[in-house]
C-alpha cells in the first residue's frame, strides 16, 4: 500500500436535479457514489476523500430565508460550508464504513473539518462573481445588501441571487496531519466543499469571509501536498470531450500534460463547466502528480479497470 490517491466526489452527485434532497436520498446516493473508492482501496491504494457541496449549502440558505423572516439573523458562509463538511462527512463516513465491513475490509474513516488559506489580495475577492444559493425577488435582493451586505445580482431574468468571491486556495494548515493519517492506512475525508477559506491578517492571525473555494482546486492541493500519486475527479460525464455538444464531439481516452493545456487555451474547457476539473488537473501534474482520472461516478469502477474515463498524464 505504498500508491496514494485523492477522490473527489462532487455535491451534485449527492442530491440529484429534480430532487428535494432530503436525508433518506442523500443517504441512497451517498451509498451509490462509494464504488470507487471500495475499487481504489481494493487496488492498493491509501485514500483521501474531498466532496463539494453547493446544493447542501443552497438547501442551507434557502432554510435561512426562512429564518430571517422570522428574525433570526443569518450564519456566515464559512460556518455553513463548516456545517456541511461535519453533515456530509458524516454521510460519507459512515456509509463507507458500512460499506467496508460488509465487504470484509479493515480500514478506519475519519472526517477533518478543513481550514484552506487564500489570499487577502486574491482578485476575486474585488470582484464577486460565484452564484451561491436560492433567486430572491428584487425587493429581497434590496434588502439583503441593506442589512447584511451581500453582493447580489439579477441573473439572466431567472431574479436575484447573491454572488460571493471564489478565491485560489494556497495552503491547508493541516495537510501534513492528514498524510500522516494516510500514511498510516486511515482513510481521511477531507477539504470538504473546497474547505473553509481564510486570509492571515497583519498580526498573524486566522480570519474568516464570505467566499466558495473550488472542490477541485482545492482537491488538487491536498493531493500535491500529501504526495498523491493518482486524482481522481468525479462529474456529470463519463469522459472529458472536445467540441462538447456539437456533432463532431470528440471523446477522449487519454490526455498528455500539454495536450491538456492546449486544448484549455484553445477555450474547449469553459470556466462554468469542465475549465475548473481541467485547470486542477494541470495543476496537480504540473507540481508532481503522476495521473488524473476525470470520469463520473456511475462509470467510476469502469474506468479505474481502464473500460472508461478520460486519463491525464504527464
Amino acid at each position: 500500500m505504498d500508491k496514494k490517491a485523492v477522490i473527489a466526489l462532487g455535491g451534485n452527485a449527492i442530491i440529484k436535479p429534480g430532487e428535494e434532497g432530503a436525508i433518506f436520498e442523500q443517504f441512497v446516493h451517498t451509498r451509490e457514489s462509494l464504488g470507487g473508492i471500495e475499487e481504489l482501496i481494493r487496488q492498493g491504494y491509501k485514500l483521501a476523500i474531498t466532496h463539494g457541496n453547493g446544493p447542501q449549502v443552497g438547501n442551507l440558505l434557502i432554510q435561512q430565508m426562512a429564518g430571517i423572516e422570522r428574525g433570526i439573523s443569518p450564519l456566515p458562509l464559512g460556518i455553513l460550508n463548516a456545517a456541511t463538511e461535519g453533515t456530509m462527512g458524516y454521510m460519507i463516513e459512515q456509509s463507507l464504513q458500512n460499506r467496508l465491513h460488509n465487504a470484509h475490509i479493515d480500514r478506519k474513516v475519519m472526517t477533518i473539518i478543513t481550514q484552506i488559506e487564500v489570499s487577502a489580495d486574491d482578485p476575486s475577492i474585488a470582484n464577486p462573481s460565484k452564484p451561491i444559493g436560492p433567486f430572491y425577488t428584487e425587493a429581497q435582493a434590496t434588502k439583503m445588501r441593506a442589512d447584511y451586505g451581500w453582493t447580489i445580482v439579477e441573473d439572466a431574468g431567472r431574479g436575484w441571487r447573491q454572488v460571493v468571491a471564489s478565491p485560489m486556495p494556497i495552503s491547508i494548515p493541516l495537510a501534513d496531519d492528514i498524510a500522516t493519517l494516510v500514511n498510516d492506512g486511515r482513510i481521511v475525508i477531507a477539504c470538504g466543499g473546497g474547505g473553509i477559506p481564510f486570509f492571515v491578517t497583519d498580526d498573524g492571525e486566522l480570519e474568516g469571509f464570505d467566499a466558495v473555494i473550488d472542490k477541485d482546486f482545492a482537491s488538487a492541493l491536498l493531493a500535491e501536498l500529501i504526495g498523491a500519486d493518482l486524482l481522481v475527479i468525479l462529474t456529470a460525464v463519463h469522459k472529458v470531450a472536445v467540441n462538447f455538444g456539437k456533432p463532431d464531439q470528440r471523446n477522449l481516452d487519454t490526455l498528455t500534460l500539454d495536450k491538456a493545456k492546449a486544448f484549455l487555451e484553445a477555450g474547449e474547457f469553459p470556466a462554468g463547466s469542465m475549465g475548473p476539473k481541467m485547470r486542477a488537473a494541470i495543476h496537480f501534474l504540473e507540481r508532481g502528480g503522476n495521473e488524473v482520472l476525470i470520469t463520473s461516478i456511475e462509470h467510476v469502477v469502469d474506468a479505474m479497470a481502464g473500460k472508461t474515463g478520460t486519463r491525464l498524464t504527464r
